[in-house]
């Protein structure tokens, strides 16, 4: 039997929420936890959710991607210009940080921790990415892609395919739904935790291989 895996969906600065949510996953500490990226930004805690991940990182197995809101960071602090992350979201993930902080400010841990994330992680049975993958090619061709990253990050075009010509499940974030995405090989887990309302407002995990969700209700 292939190893448990925990993928866990995007948690957009939910500090409350996320602590619930480790906790309920006490039983699976032995799996491989998986993030699929978007820690930070609209939600109050961000700064706390980084510091709880360095935290308890040590405690179970974990793998951690980047969203395309880490790569919004990283992209304003190389760049020196948070204009385009202010608009999305950056300026909640600042505040966490404390009064008049810049992005080039950040604690050096947290800033190695949003560059050191991931664009994917590939198993056998499954493609783990932020927002999807290219329809039209295999997962091994995208991965060889070099256009295929911005679509890990930023891609919602496979939502609207009937078929996609992947070779295994993928398992992503990124499109916040009011429940979990199941579909042909293609399992979407953000459900918005921190909108709340219209029956979003929930934190997502998927167990693997047996296809169990495990949901926090958000507290944030």
């Amino acid at each position: 039997m292939s190893r448990q895996i925990v993928a866990i969906g995007d948690i957009h600065g939910c500090l409350k929420s996320l602590e619930a949510l480790w906790n309920k996953l006490d039983d699976h500490k032995d799996a491989l936890h998986v993030f699929v990226g978007d820690y930070i930004d609209r939600g109050p805690d961000s700064s706390g959710v980084v510091e709880f991940l360095l935290e308890h990182r040590d405690e179970r197995e974990c793998i951690f991607l980047r969203g395309n809101h880490e790569q919004m960071l990283l992209d304003a602090y190389k760049n020196g210009d948070a204009y385009g992350w202010m608009m999305n979201g950056g300026e909640s993930t600042l505040r966490s940080y404390g009064d008049d902080v810049r992005v080039t400010e950040l604690p050096e841990d947290h800033l190695e921790f949003y560059k050191q994330t991931l664009p994917f992680y590939d198993t056998h049975d499954y493609f783990f990415v932020h927002a999807g993958a290219p329809p039209d090619q295999t997962i091994e061709m995208s991965k060889q892609d070099a256009n295929a990253m911005r679509f890990f990050l930023w891609g919602r075009e496979h939502l609207n395919i009937a078929e996609t010509a992947w070779e295994k499940t993928v398992i992503f974030g990124h499109t916040p739904k009011p429940h979990p995405i199941k579909r042909e090989k293609m399992i979407g887990i953000d459900t918005g935790c921190v909108y709340k309302g219209r029956g979003y407002g929930k934190l997502t995990a998927v167990l693997l291989p047996e296809l169990n969700f495990i949901q926090q209700v958000s507290l944030d």
